[in-house]
C-alpha cells in the first residue's frame, strides 16, 4: 500500500503539477455565522444524558513514522523535519480537535521515547499528563487537544502510556505481534487494541484476534481506490483549470464507501463478536504534494484532519475537563460515532435503545431483544438559508454475515426520529446518510460527478455512521 502511495506522488511529480515548494502558507482556520468547506468549530460543552461529545483522530501518523513528510521525516543532519513535526500541530489547531491518537508505524517508534512519542515540546507550552502518559497543547486561541501515543505494527494499539520495555528489538517483538499475550501486555500499559487496515484481513482472522476493534472506514486505502479521480482533478488544476472542486472538498473527489470494510464490520458483529469501530485519518502528508488556489498542499495535515472525524461519548470530570483515560475509557465501550464533517457539522444526532422499562442503553451496550433502538435526524450547524437543503437519510441496519454486511430494517428521509424493535438477537447500528446538494456551487464543475450523476444512479454518501448496539 505504502509503495502504491509512493508511485502515486512520482506520478504527480511527472506530471508537472506539484507545487514549487512544499512549505506552502497555513491556511487561515474559517470561523463565521454560515458554514462551508473549510470552517470548523470548537468543541460542544453541553452533554447527553451526562455524556459529553468529545471530537478527533484515530490513527495519524507524524514525523516518527518512516514513510511520513514526503518519505523524508529525517533531514541529512539526522533531525526530525520541523517543518512537517510543526505542519501537524498546527494541523491539530486548525481542526480544532479535542484529541489524536498518532500510530506511528512501529520500526521509527520502537527508537522514539516518550514524551517525544506524544509530540511534546516544552517550549511551546504543552503540559504532560500524570506520569508523561499524554500531552495536552495549548493553541494560539486557546483551544486544547490530547495527544497520545500508539503505534501501526502487527495491531494497532492506541493511547499507550509507556513503554513496555527498553530497546528496539524488545520492542519490536511485542508492537510487531498479534497474540493475546502482546495485547495483555499493551493492556496493561494504557492501550486500547484496535487493527488498522482490516481489508488486509478476512473475516475468520478479525473475529479471532486479541483486538477490541478495527476501522470502519480508512483514507488512505479510500485514496488507492479513487487515486485516479484526484489524480485528473490535480492535473486540471495545474492546467489553469479553476472551476475544480474547492480545496477543502478534494477528499469528495475519492471518497467511496468501501465494500470490503463494511462487509468485514458486519460479518464479525455477526458472529457475536462486539467490537468497536474507528474511522482511520491515516494522514502521513505523502500523497499530493500539489498546492491548490488556496496555497496550501493538497495533502496537508489541515486538509485531511478536517474531513471527518471519531466523535467519542465520554463521562466528563466534576470540573468538567476530559483527560486520555476517559477517552479510551468510551473508545473501550464503544460509545463512539463518526462523521464526514465536510459535508457539515452534525448539530443533533442521537443513537440509543430503550428497553422495555425505558431505561436507555448506549452505544456499545447491549439490550434485551425486544427493546427499540433510536436515531435521532441531525442538521448541519450554521446551513446557509440561501442554498438548496441536503436531503437526509436516516436508516437501521442489522449487522449479517453474507456479502452485503448489513441489511437495512428501517429507513426515512423525512422522520425527525427513527426507530425499530430489535425482535431479532444481534448487533444493529444507525447511520446517516445524505445528498449534500448545499455544496453544489462549492463542487463547482464536478458537482456532474459529485452530485448529479450519483443521483441518476440513486446513489448518496454516508454522513454518519454509529456505533453497533448488541441485541439478547
Amino acid at each position: 500500500m505504502r509503495l502504491q502511495l509512493v508511485v502515486i506522488v512520482a506520478v504527480a511529480a511527472a506530471a508537472g503539477f506539484v507545487g514549487s515548494s512544499s512549505c506552502a502558507p497555513p491556511a487561515q482556520m474559517h470561523v463565521g455565522p454560515v458554514w462551508k468547506p473549510g470552517v470548523v468549530y470548537p468543541p460542544e460543552t453541553q452533554t447527553v444524558r451526562g455524556f459529553r461529545d468529545v471530537r478527533g483522530l484515530v490513527h495519524a501518523h507524524s514525523v516518527y513514522s518512516h514513510d511520513a513528510c514526503d518519505g523524508k521525516p529525517v533531514l541529512d543532519d539526522g533531525t526530525r523535519d520541523p517543518v512537517c513535526f510543526e505542519d501537524f500541530r498546527r494541523g491539530l489547531c486548525q481542526s480544532q480537535h479535542d484529541f489524536v491518537f498518532v500510530t506511528d508505524h512501529k520500526d521509527a517508534f520502537d527508537d522514539v521515547e516518550f514524551p517525544a512519542a506524544l509530540l511534546y515540546r516544552a517550549d511551546e507550552g504543552d503540559v504532560l499528563l500524570g506520569d508523561g502518559r499524554a500531552n495536552r497543547i495549548t493553541c494560539d486561541d486557546g483551544h486544547t487537544a490530547l495527544v497520545m501515543a500508539g503505534n501501526e505494527g502487527g495491531m494497532m494499539p492506541v493511547g499507550i502510556e509507556s513503554h513496555l520495555v527498553d530497546g528496539h528489538d524488545a520492542r519490536d517483538a511485542v508492537y510487531g505481534a498479534q497474540t493475546a499475550d502482546a495485547a495483555q501486555q499493551l493492556h496493561d500499559h494504557g492501550a486500547v487494541v484496535l487493527l488498522a487496515h482490516p481489508e488486509d484481513f478476512d473475516v475468520d482472522t478479525l473475529a479471532s484476534l486479541p483486538v477490541e476493534g478495527f476501522e470502519m472506514y480508512n483514507l488512505h486505502a479510500n485514496t488507492l481506490l479513487g487515486a485516479g479521480q484526484v489524480l485528473d482533478v490535480l492535473v486540471r488544476w495545474g492546467e489553469g483549470d479553476t472551476t475544480i472542486v474547492a480545496p477543502d472538498l478534494l477528499v469528495m473527489e475519492l471518497w467511496s464507501e468501501d465494500p470490503r470494510y463494511i462487509q468485514r464490520w458486519g460479518n464479525v458483529l455477526a458472529r457475536g463478536k462486539h467490537v468497536v469501530t474507528t474511522m482511520g485519518t491515516d494522514c502521513h502528508r505523502n500523497t499530493f504534494p500539489s498546492i491548490m488556489e488556496d496555497g496550501e498542499r493538497a495533502d496537508s495535515y489541515r486538509r485531511m484532519m478536517i474531513a471527518f472525524s471519531n466523535h467519542l461519548r465520554v463521562t466528563p470530570a466534576d470540573d468538567g475537563t476530559v483527560d486520555d483515560r476517559v477517552l479510551k475509557e468510551a473508545l473501550h465501550a464503544g460509545r463512539n460515532w463518526g462523521a464526514f464533517e465536510m459535508m457539515g457539522y452534525p448539530v443533533g444526532f442521537d443513537s440509543f435503545a430503550v428497553d422495555a422499562h425505558g431505561d436507555v442503553v448506549e452505544m456499545g451496550d447491549t439490550a434485551p431483544v425486544g427493546s427499540k433502538i433510536v436515531v435521532v435526524r441531525p442538521a448541519v450547524k450554521d446551513l446557509d438559508p440561501s442554498r438548496e437543503a441536503p436531503t437526509i437519510t436516516l436508516r437501521i441496519l442489522r449487522a449479517t454475515d453474507d456479502d452485503a454486511g448489513f441489511e437495512v430494517v428501517a429507513s426515512s428521509t423525512t422522520a425527525d426520529k427513527l426507530e425499530v424493535t430489535m425482535d431479532e438477537a444481534g448487533a444493529y447500528r444507525a447511520e446517516v446518510r445524505m445528498m449534500p446538494l448545499h455544496l453544489r456551487q462549492d463542487m463547482r464543475a464536478d458537482a456532474d460527478v459529485l452530485l448529479d450523476q450519483k443521483i441518476a444512479n440513486g446513489q448518496d454518501y454516508v454522513w454518519i455512521y454509529a456505533g453497533a448496539i448488541y441485541a439478547q
